[in-house]
């Protein structure tokens, strides 16, 4: 019992070490990662407003779940939640193997170059994906046998696992690759199981098609392309690392101890793959995700103008500009392989060294050879409060009962406030306001600059915000359905606009424009396209509901078993 608990114990004190202060009163705001006490469910978020729905189904999720589960709590539960069940997934997925590969791949899953950027960068629903992988491998596999009828059926949590690792157009690309590959067999009928993969991703695949204009025209492949640290660019990969943005990296990632990781990765995989190779019954499917995820990620780093000219006839290639990001699909075939491996050397090594030193050895290493991982990224990271005057600011406006969206300013996509200790992160204010809102969307990339995919904003916000005087930008503002302007004053100069003062604490400045918001046809939702997305929406609804009801089911299966022990 102590030893098929070891890992995931292990993986909760890698978690905390991890986090640290992370964990402390307030929320994590780092680059993407944006939460606030209360998301309301608003037109931006089911993917109906006028900008490319990057957020669709995570934010809707969430703002759900904050009505049951504050959301404070709700964001320091995803964080801890993914890290130990992404060890624990490592883990039982090479259940067969000794305790110390189980403690060693739990090391490499949650103490990896991915798990420190994408933490750092803010990408919660890719860590999410990321823990989700080794389980829907292990559901794939269950799900292939039950097809075969070696097993009565499936995993019953299968469902949940795919919803918490589809979260993002990015994350269910992943999460189906995984499953599927893993799951179908040749002759059989995969109608549930693509029925289940449909369901979980209709959400953000239906408002993607809905704006499919702003997905062609969304380049970047260069700028979000897969970067070198100590190591080139395809050997960072190797490790898993290799993120875009320099700026969360960690120190050690750019010194020798990354050529002692990748050395390592390697010994170990090289003493492993044999042994894996000859008793894995799946290991073309293993080995297939693994060259898939290295040859997106590399893609983007060899030929970006290529796949930038690409974007523009192929809406969807647009998902992949973040090439590093797709590498959980890598993982699989890292677990195992290197389990495989420390068994190979345990038994290479028998007589010379105890075992109990062999173990911690392995387990240990990978936390050697990224040290600064610890205590919330070496302070990359930490908690901030709220401003009162933001919660304040949000409830003025939801008294307002004139039409219109919000218009967010200073003019600029990022911010580096004083109460959230200068660290960068997307603006926060829209998603602590009750109604859809226009930001600009811009992103400035050292000398790029990568313009937004929302044309209101992109072009006609940033015209009407260029007229010479007040009066003229609230007119033309007015024009493209925004019947409220609100300024944070601490974050930088604004552009004045006429109107009548709502709220004003000082630092938040919110305005009702001048005459009626009257949006133009262009950025209307029509009703095909209403519908379409409502009906990916009440499918996305029966998968949570499925998911729910299954997840009752498992509960009520582990309370019965020790009963029924105690019968017998």
């Amino acid at each position: 019992m102590i030893e098929r608990a070891a890992p995931t114990l292990w993986a909760g004190v890698l978690a905390v070490l991890m986090l640290g202060p992370a964990l402390g009163a307030g929320f994590v705001l780092s680059y993407d990662m944006v939460w606030v006490p209360d998301l309301a469910l608003t037109r931006d978020v089911l993917g109906l407003g006028s900008g490319l729905p990057r957020a669709v189904p995570s934010d809707a999720v969430i703002a759900v779940l904050d009505e049951v589960v504050p959301g404070l709590l709700l964001q320091k539960l995803v964080l801890v939640g993914a890290l130990v069940l992404a060890g624990a997934g490592a883990a039982e997925l090479v259940r067969e193997r000794s305790l110390a590969a189980r403690l060693a791949v739990v090391s490499l899953t949650v103490w990896s170059a991915y798990v420190a950027e994408r933490l750092w960068m803010g990408h919660w629903p890719m860590l999410l994906t990321y823990a989700a992988v080794p389980w829907l491998v292990l559901a794939g596999r269950r799900w292939a046998a039950a097809e075969a009828g070696r097993a009565e059926r499936g995993p019953v949590w299968l469902l949940p696992v795919l919803l918490i690792g589809s979260l993002s157009a990015s994350a269910g690309i992943v999460s189906a690759a995984v499953l599927l590959a893993t799951g179908l067999r040749r002759g059989r009928r995969p109608v549930l199981l693509l029925a289940m993969v449909a369901a979980v991703n209709a959400p953000w695949v239906i408002a993607g098609l809905a704006h499919a204009g702003e997905a062609a025209s969304a380049t970047g492949f260069e700028v979000f392309a897969l970067r070198g640290d100590a190591l080139p660019a395809p050997l960072a990969a190797l490790t898993l690392g290799g993120i875009w943005n320099t700026s969360v990296v960690p120190a050690s990632r750019e010194s020798w101890p990354a050529w002692v990781a990748l050395a390592l990765l390697v010994a170990l995989i090289g003493a492993g793959l044999r042994r894996w190779w000859v008793s894995d019954s799946q290991r073309t499917a293993i080995l297939g995700l693994w060259v898939a995820g290295m040859a997106i990620a590399v893609a983007g780093w060899a030929a970006p103008e290529a796949l930038d000219d690409l974007a523009q006839d192929i809406p969807g290639l647009a998902l992949m500009r973040d090439s590093s990001r797709l590498l959980p699909l890598c993982l699989p075939l890292l677990v195992l392989t290197v389990a495989a491996g420390v068994d190979a050397l345990r038994d290479r090594l028998r007589g010379t060294a105890p075992r109990w030193a062999a173990a911690i050895a392995f387990a240990l290493a990978p936390i050697a050879v990224l040290p600064d991982a610890a205590w919330g990224l070496a302070g990359g990271i930490g908690t901030a409060d709220y401003p009162t005057s933001w919660q304040r600011a949000g409830a003025a406006l939801a008294e307002e009962t004139a039409p219109g969206d919000v218009l967010v300013l200073p003019w600029s996509a990022y911010r580096a406030s004083a109460w959230n200790e200068h660290r960068p992160v997307l603006d926060p204010l829209p998603r602590m306001l009750p109604r859809a809102s226009v930001t600009n969307g811009d992103l400035v990339i050292g000398q790029t600059e990568v313009e937004g995919e929302d044309p209101r904003a992109t072009a006609a916000a940033a015209e009407a915000l260029a007229a010479p005087d007040p009066e003229a930008r609230a007119a033309e503002l007015s024009r493209l359905g925004i019947g409220y302007v609100i300024t944070d004053r601490t974050a930088g100069d604004a552009p004045q606009i006429a109107g009548e003062t709502v709220h004003d604490s000082g630092d938040l400045f919110l305005q009702r424009l001048p005459g009626e918001a009257t949006p133009p046809a262009a950025y209307a939702i029509g009703p095909v396209t209403l519908t379409a997305v409502i009906v990916a929406w009440v499918a996305y609804g029966l998968a949570w509901l499925g998911a729910t009801t299954s997840t009752v089911l498992l509960l009520i299966s582990i309370v019965r078993r020790p009963a029924a022990k105690v019968r017998r």
